[in-house]
Formats: C-alpha cells, structure tokens, sequence
C-alpha cells in the first residue's frame, strides 16, 4: 500500500469539562519534522505526543495543534495584581520617556501575558489520557487522507512506469536498423580507400566494435528495474526511498542506451522516456 506524506486530520475527545481538538497537517520531507503547539501548561506533554506521532506517521514535515478548552460554567478568570502593578508601572515609565499619548496603559497591562488566567474549578483526573486519544484520532484520520492519496500516487506512478516500457520497446526496430546501417558504412569507407583487409581481422575488429554499440543488456536491465519499481509500489511498508534509489537506477541505464545508441531517433525516445523518469522522480518524494 503506497501512502503519501501529504494528509490532514483532525480529533475531538470530550471528558468532564475539557474539550481536546488536534489538528495535524503533513507534508513531504526526508525526515520527520515535528512541530507541536499546545498551550503553555500542557507543554509537559510534548514529549509524548511527538513519540506518538512519529510512531505513526514515520516522516515528512508534520504540524501537530492542541487547542484545549475548559466548557465548565463555574469557571471565572483570576488576575495576578502583583504582575499588574509590575506591567503598569512599566508601560507608565516607558509613556512618560517616549512623551507617548497613550492613555490605556491599565488596559495594556490587563492584557500583558500571564496576568489574566482562568480559574479552572471542575479539573479532569488525567488531561493526559483525552489528550492522547484526540491525537490519536487525528493521526487516524490523517493515515487515512495519506492512504487516499497515496492511491492516486501508485495510479500515476505505474503509468509512468508502463509509459517508459512501451517506449522502450519502439527502440527495437530502429536498433536492428542502427547495427546493419554501421556496418554498411563501415564497410563502404573501406572501399573507398582501397585498403585490402584481412577479413578474419575485419570480422573480430567488428564485432567488437559493435559489442560497444550493443544496448541489448541495457534494455534488459531498464525492464528488470521497472519491473522491481512496479514490486515496491504494491508493497505494505513504506518504500518511498526504495523508489527512488530504483528511480535511479533506471535513470542510468536510459542514458547509457542514449550515450551508446549513435541514432538520432533512438535518442528521441530517450528524451521522452527521461521525461517520464523526472515526472516519477517528483511524485516519488511525496511518497512515504
């Protein structure tokens, strides 16, 4: 099963007053990037949630949002006026130097960070358990856009792969033709330079010269390696950096059919088939 390392999911795990929502984007990357958001008092939890999506998710560049939000209705918001008096004074000091015109100092100072909390009375017995169960959630939803997507990657990976074996199967006549033309010349240019030509020499020298211009083994090697791509892409593990050590491989072996086949429209299929291997190549780094 291929899987893409592009996906989105969500969770939502109600307990008591807490309300838990994850959010989990992914895209494509070597690694895993992890990036988690949770509030400030929840931090000591980051740890868990990183091991539990790497876990599941294994790679790519993933966003991982908490938001958790206290429904009960007795709860009631607390100021730390010490923090208050502290922000005041400042904001005060620093009007009065820059000679600003700023008259909601107390409003600014309200607002700074910490001074306002919530005085959350109803706590739940383990935040850490709803906590894991809407990542949980959210990974789930975002394995299964992953698998969808994934669908459409493997559909369009085996076109292309099928796409560069048709094309190389149209080099096969321009080959037979490409050997007897080289030979004919060879020939010719020997006769008009009237050199006589020890014809058990000329035979071994051609042969061997030919072998060099030979592509049969190449051509074995591509259908060999596409035929292993099209094996790895059926797989149930992930497989996107086989595919593209295997993309690699076929890379060499068409341009070694280009460098050695000396036929302008054997290099033209060339060209086309290296232009299916670069739409793989692009589609394969999004590959899990």
């Amino acid at each position: 099963m291929l899987k893409s390392m592009t996906g989105y999911g969500t969770g939502s795990v109600s307990k008591d007053n807490y309300e838990i929502i994850t959010e989990i984007k992914t895209l494509n990357s070597k690694f895993a990037d992890i990036t988690v958001r949770i509030p400030n008092e929840w931090s000591s939890f980051e740890l868990i949630i990183r091991k539990q999506v790497i876990d599941a998710l294994i790679r790519g560049k993933i966003n991982v949002s908490i938001e958790v939000n206290n429904k009960a209705s007795d709860a009631t918001m607390l100021f730390d006026e010490q923090l208050l008096n502290e922000y005041y004074k400042q904001f005060k000091n620093a009007s009065e130097n820059l000679k600003s015109n700023e008259t909601n100092l107390f409003g600014l100072a309200l607002h700074a960070p910490g001074v306002l909390k919530a005085n959350e009375v109803t706590l739940v017995a383990d935040i850490s358990e709803i906590i894991n169960k809407s990542v949980g959630v959210a990974i789930a939803n975002c394995d299964k856009f992953r698998i969808q997507e994934g669908d459409e990657l493997r559909n369009k990976l085996l076109m292309y792969i099928q796409s560069i074996s048709d094309l190389s199967d149209k080099i096969d006549p321009f080959d037979k033709k490409r050997i007897s033309k080289i030979e004919e010349k060879i020939k010719i240019s020997l006769d008009n330079i009237s050199l006589s030509v020890d014809s058990n020499r000329f035979e071994q020298e051609m042969i061997y010269y030919i072998e060099k211009l030979d592509i049969s083994e190449e051509k074995v090697r591509l259908a060999n390696h596409l035929s292993y791509f099209i094996e790895v892409v059926e797989e149930d593990q992930p497989n996107g950096k086989k595919l593209g050590f295997i993309g690699q491989e076929i890379g060499r072996e068409i341009n070694t059919i280009g460098s050695k086949a000396n036929d302008a429209y054997i290099q033209r299929i060339v060209v086309e088939m290296k232009e299916e291997l670069e739409k793989i190549k692009e589609q394969v780094l999004n590959v899990l």
